[in-house]
């Protein structure tokens, strides 16, 4: 059986990881794939004036997934808000039913040098899975300007969330415990926001579904500083929308680089839309240099959760660790003692370390 896959190279270095992942995915499952081109982001406004036309749209519902690489750029920062590169991946997520964000952090022992963190924190390691809500939130809720009385000018951003939104991701949070370390810490902001508030009462309510997990609760600007301070207690994660959105850029820096973290966007079936968390770099596009790890693991955990190919998954995670253990690096993740390798030559390390 042959799977479709939605391909959205995007902007700035989008194209150059993408290529590295499907060369690298065509090692461990060729022949598997028909690969669908679509244009999306800020290469979408050059050509069709918007981020996502609907023919690009009708292409990733038909498919099986999609493979995403990154859109942006201070190219189109000066266009208004429904025209930015960025409302194509919000489009799609809403349209695909994307509701749940899956991002990893992990630290290789191998980089723990290149942890900011102090050496003992450092020492520990990490291994942790960020839950985020992705179709609800202040990213979805009503918004505009208005005048107040006075004549100023008012911006607005509604931060919104149903009990029906809360439940589902709370389960996806449950679920992934239960195969890992089964500890789950809820992160909100319960003190302050209605939301919140909500947001705690739905996922105690789920938990009672899930015995055997140990829940916990924390206040986003306190999740923020353990993760500085100690990231090893955490296990899973699971959060609204725009408080994962900043929390899971904060755990990839303790990584070393944000080149090296995966993420899943996922719907109640199979389909979903697999990106590294970082964005398009345009300032090192097309010099070969970028780092292709976080889009090579964004493909295993496509086989893993779309396809259910776990051993193919799993030999793309274990060529990265040879990769990483036999000294290759990239240049954001380079040490005192190697040279650093461009996005082809780690890719062909990777490669490599398959066979």
């Amino acid at each position: 059986m042959k799977y479709n896959l939605a391909v959205i190279e995007g902007d700035g270095i989008g194209p150059e990881i993408v290529r590295s992942a499907i060369r690298v995915l065509e090692q461990v499952a060729p022949g598997k794939f028909n690969y669908q081109p679509v244009i999306a982001g800020g290469r979408s406004i050059d050509l069709h004036g918007v981020p996502l036309t609907d023919e690009a749209l009708a292409t990733c519902k038909n498919s099986d997934s999609v493979l995403l690489g990154a859109v942006g750029g201070p190219k189109w920062d000066t266009l208004p808000g429904h025209l930015r590169p960025e409302r194509a991946l919000l489009g799609i997520r809403k349209e695909l039913g994307l509701f749940a964000n899956i991002r990893p952090a992990r630290l290789y022992p191998v980089l723990k040098d290149a942890c900011p963190l102090r050496r003992e924190t450092a020492e520990k390691g990490f291994d942790m899975v960020i839950v985020r809500e992705l179709t609800g939130g202040i990213y979805y809720g009503e918004r505009g300007r208005k005048q107040d009385s006075e004549g100023n000018t008012i911006a607005f951003d509604t931060e919104t969330y149903n009990q029906t939104e809360i439940d589902r991701i709370a389960k996806v949070a449950f679920e992934l415990a239960g195969k890992r370390r089964k500890k789950v810490c809820s992160v909100d902001k319960a003190n302050v926001l209605e939301s919140s508030r909500l947001w705690r009462e739905r996922v105690h309510a789920v938990a009672k579904d899930y015995p055997d997990i140990q829940l916990s609760d924390m206040l986003v600007d306190n999740a923020a500083m353990q993760l500085v301070k100690n990231p090893a207690q955490f296990d899973v994660i699971v959060t609204a929308n725009m408080f994962g959105d900043i929390l899971s850029d904060e755990a990839s820096q303790l990584t070393g680089s944000i080149g090296l973290l995966p993420s899943a966007s996922l719907s109640s079936g199979r389909c979903g839309m697999y990106e590294p968390i970082h964005g398009s770099a345009p300032d090192i596009a097309g010099k070969g240099i970028a780092n292709p790890i976080a889009t090579i693991v964004s493909v295993a955990m496509m086989l893993r959760y779309a396809f259910a190919m776990e051993a193919e998954a799993a030999r793309i995670e274990q060529a990265i660790d040879k990769t990483l253990q036999r000294g290759c690096r990239t240049v954001d993740i380079l040490d005192n003692d190697t040279q650093p390798l461009g996005t082809i030559a780690i890719t062909d390390a990777i490669i490599a370390a398959l066979a």
